[in-house]
């Protein structure tokens, strides 16, 4: 494939990207901002960098001056690795996200699960214990969503069979809902 052909299959996939549901996304991310709510943000792969980015990218680079005491309180559950590991090594990898969330979330904080296939056993389980515990949970999809789409109180869904792709496109609309958000809340880049 020439980067010719590369770069208009990106373009002919953004263009498929809902608007309402980025617009959404967006509109719940400063309702918490507003409110003092948390952000997790969960990944496994290539997710997991993209979690780990666009949490630094909400925490670091929309938080306004060294002194602003509102922020956006934005963590990747992805980079706690002693945790993960030993979690993982003694009751097994499907509770790495899960357990983090008992520990650390309250009712009205937001867990951002990304998974290419939407069907990552580890991100379920946590986006099932949100659920049941009146957290706001927002799948991020490639592929046809996976079981991650339907579970998922909102979505925001790339509907495309490549799993190198999805995750390159996650990354796209994670800098574009930032940049977003510092225009609304007229910050500059901070990232």
């Amino acid at each position: 494939m020439s980067f010719e052909r590369y770069i208009q299959d990106l373009n002919g996939i953004l263009s498929k990207i809902e608007r309402g549901q980025l617009d959404g996304f967006i509109d719940l991310l400063l309702k918490a901002y507003r409110e003092g709510k948390s952000i997790y943000v969960i990944g496994n792969g290539g997710s997991a960098a993209n979690a780990s980015h666009f949490a630094q990218d909400l925490a670091k680079g929309c938080r306004g001056a060294l002194d602003s005491d509102v922020r956006f309180k934005a963590a990747s559950l992805t980079d706690n690795i002693p945790f993960i590991t030993a979690l993982a090594n003694d009751d097994g990898y499907q509770y790495v996200f899960e357990q983090q969330l008992r520990t650390f979330a309250k009712t009205g904080d937001i867990l951002v699960a990304i998974s290419g296939s939407g069907n990552s056993p580890n991100v379920l389980m946590a986006v099932d214990w949100a659920n049941r515990n009146d957290l706001v949970t927002v799948g991020v999809t490639g592929f046809d969503g996976g079981r991650l789409k339907a579970s998922a109180g909102h979505q925001l869904h790339v509907p495309l069979n490549d799993m190198c792709t999805a995750e390159s496109i996650h990354s796209i609309l994670f800098h574009y809902v930032v940049l977003e958000l510092q225009k609304r809340l007229n910050l500059s880049c901070q990232a």
